[in-house]
C-alpha cells in the first residue's frame, strides 16, 4: 500500500492543504479564502476559529480528492507566514482575533526601542531588526493599549503553531517561527526573560510554549481533530517551519550556496549561513529549518499580493477571450508593452513598504496616453524592483549564486519569471511543484516519520528542478536604468510619507 504524507499552508489570506507521494509527487490539493477583517487602517486581522475551520476543511478535501484513507497518510506538519500574533487566551479561547503580517498598528514600537538604547542592548542576541509586525511589537501594543486581552494571553503563537495546537493540544514554539519574533535569544536558541524586560514586556515570558524544531515530532491528531479533518486519531504532526523556510527546502536550499527569491503577498530573499550576519547589511536571521543552519533574510510586504488588489479592483469585470483566463491575458497584456516604451512607475507598497515606515502604494508618471496595460506592467517590474533592493543587499555579505531559485504565486507566470532574470542579472531556477510551502512541511512530516533522515535526502528524492530562465543581456540594460528612476521616485516620497500619521 503506497504511503503518503500532508502538508498545510497558511497564507495572510488562504489556507491550501495538499497531499504527496514520498517522491514528492503532488496527489491532490485543496484550499479556502479566509475574511481579513480590517477595522482600521494599517490593521489586518481574521477570526481564529474560522482559520481553524478552514484547515479542517482543506485537511478532508484534500483527502478526499486524492481519494485515499487517511490511515495511509504517515504524518503531517504545518507552515504558515511568519510574524503576526494568533494569542490564545488563559479561558481556553483565542485571546483576539489572529493578525496578519501585513499589519502595522504597531510601528511606533520599533522606533522607539532604536530611539531609547534598547535596540542597541538587545540587538547581538536578537540577530534581526524589529518590525511592527512581529509579536514583540504587538504584545507592546495590546499592553499599553489593551492590557486586559494582554492579560489573558496563555501562549502567543505564530499562525502554523496556533493551527498544530489546535490539532494536536499540545503547545509548542517552533523555531523557525519564534526566532523571527523579536522575543528570543536567537544566538543562544533560547528564550530570555531579561531581555523580554528590557523591551518592557516582561510578562510575555510566561506565554511562550517550550521551542521545538521542524522536524520534531509534537504531538498527535486529537480525537475532536480526526472528527473535522478526516485523519485518524494519533497520526503524527511535525514541528512545521515558517512558509518561507518550507520553501526554501522545498526548492532545495539545503546548502550556503542557493540563494532563494518567493514572491507572495511578501518579498522574501534569503540564503542559509553559518552564522548571522551582524554587520548592519542584513534586516533579519533566524533560526533556519536545519539545525546549525542561520536564515539570511531580507523581506517586505512588497511583492505579488499587490497585484491581487489591482486584479479584485480594477479588472473585475475584464472581459476574458474563450479559452483563456485572467492570468492568461494579465500576462498577455503585460507582454504588449515593451518595458523601453512604459514610463509608468509603481511603488507596490500597499500592504507595507521597505523603503519608510509610512510608505503608501503609488503610481508615478500616469498620463491619458497610458492604459491598464502600462498600469500592469508597472506592477510587475515595481515587484522586482523590490526584490531587487533586498537581494543587492544580501549580495553585499556573499558571494554572487550561480542561479537564483524562485518560489511564490509569481512563477507561474513565464512572462514575469523572464522579468525577474533580466532585472536581477541571474538565471532563474523554478521547481516542478506548485504549493512549494506545503511541500516543504510534506518533507518534514517524511523526516519525522522515519522515511528520511534529513531535509537533504528528503530533497533528493522530493525536490525537482524543473526549468532554469536565463537573461537577457539587451533588456537587463534596459531595467537597470528603470530601476535607477524606481529608486530615485521612491526616495522623493520618502519625504510625503513622514507628513502622514497612521
Amino acid at each position: 500500500m503506497a504511503k503518503y504524507v500532508m502538508g498545510l499552508d497558511n497564507g495572510g489570506t488562504s489556507t491550501k492543504a495538499a497531499v504527496f507521494d514520498l517522491d514528492g509527487r503532488e496527489i491532490a490539493t485543496a484550499g479556502k479564502q479566509t475574511k481579513v477583517i480590517t477595522p482600521k487602517s494599517g490593521y489586518t486581522e481574521r477570526d481564529m476559529e474560522e482559520l481553524w475551520l478552514a484547515n479542517c476543511d482543506c485537511v478532508k478535501r484534500a483527502l478526499e480528492k486524492a481519494g485515499i484513507d487517511g490511515k495511509d497518510v504517515l504524518g503531517l506538519a504545518v507552515c504558515g507566514h511568519g510574524k503576526g500574533l494568533y494569542p490564545w487566551g488563559k479561558d481556553g479561547r483565542p485571546a483576539y482575533n489572529g493578525i496578519i503580517s501585513t499589519d502595522s498598528r504597531a510601528w511606533k514600537y520599533p522606533e522607539q526601542w532604536k530611539e531609547s538604547g534598547v535596540y542597541d542592548e538587545v540587538h547581538d542576541q536578537l540577530c534581526q531588526e524589529f518590525m511592527a509586525c512581529q509579536q514583540v511589537s504587538l504584545l507592546a501594543w495590546f499592553k499599553e493599549h489593551h492590557r486586559e486581552i494582554y492579560d489573558n494571553i496563555q501562549y502567543v503563537f505564530s499562525v502554523k503553531d496556533y493551527i498544530r495546537f489546535r490539532l494536536t493540544g499540545e503547545a509548542y514554539c517552533e523555531a523557525t517561527d519564534i526566532s523571527g519574533s523579536g522575543l528570543m535569544d536567537v544566538k543562544n536558541a533560547r528564550f530570555d526573560r531579561e531581555i523580554l524586560e528590557k523591551l518592557g514586556i516582561g510578562e510575555v515570558y510566561d506565554m511562550l510554549a517550550p521551542i521545538k524544531y521542524s522536524y520534531d515530532l509534537c504531538g498527535t491528531i486529537t480525537k475532536e481533530a480526526a472528527e473535522l479533518t478526516g485523519l485518524p486519531e494519533g497520526t503524527p504532526v511535525a514541528g512545521g517551519m515558517f512558509d518561507i523556510d518550507a520553501c526554501a527546502v522545498a526548492v532545495d536550499v539545503t546548502s550556503t550556496e542557493e540563494l532563494c527569491t518567493i514572491a507572495g503577498t511578501w518579498s522574501m530573499n534569503e540564503y542559509i549561513a553559518k552564522a548571522p550576519v551582524m554587520d548592519g547589511s542584513i534586516a533579519m536571521n533566524s533560526l533556519f529549518a536545519i539545525p546549525g543552519y542561520y536564515l539570511v533574510e531580507e523581506s517586505s510586504a512588497t511583492s505579488s499580493g499587490n497585484l491581487e488588489w489591482f486584479l479584485e479592483n480594477c479588472m473585475k469585470n475584464e472581459p476574458i477571450p474563450e479559452g483563456s483566463n485572467l492570468y492568461s491575458l494579465v500576462n498577455e497584456m503585460v507582454a504588449s508593452v515593451k518595458p523601453e516604451k512604459c514610463d509608468v512607475y509603481f511603488l507596490p507598497f500597499l500592504y507595507g513598504s521597505n523603503a519608510h515606515p509610512l510608505g503608501k502604494g503609488a503610481f508615478v508618471g500616469l498620463t491619458t496616453y497610458h492604459n491598464k496595460a502600462h498600469m500592469l506592467r508597472a506592477i510587475f517590474e515595481g515587484v522586482v524592483y523590490s526584490h531587487k533592493t533586498h537581494i543587492d543587499k544580501l549580495l553585499i555579505s556573499r558571494k554572487p549564486p550561480e542561479a537564483i531559485r524562485m518560489a511564490g504565486g509569481a512563477v507561474n507566470s513565464r512572462v514575469w519569471v523572464q522579468m525577474f532574470a533580466d532585472v536581477l542579472g541571474f538565471p532563474i531556477e523554478t521547481v516542478d511543484a506548485k504549493e512549494l510551502g506545503a511541500l516543504g512541511c510534506g518533507m518534514a512530516a517524511a523526516i519525522a516519520a522515519g522515511v528520511y533522515k534529513d531535509y537533504k535526502e528528503a530533497a533528493e528524492h522530493m525536490v525537482h528542478v524543473s526549468d532554469r530562465i536565463y537573461p537577457n543581456p539587451e533588456m537587463t540594460a534596459i531595467y537597470q536604468k528603470k530601476y535607477a528612476k524606481y529608486r530615485a521616485v521612491s526616495k522623493a516620497l520618502d519625504t510625503v510619507w513622514g507628513q502622514f500619521e497612521v
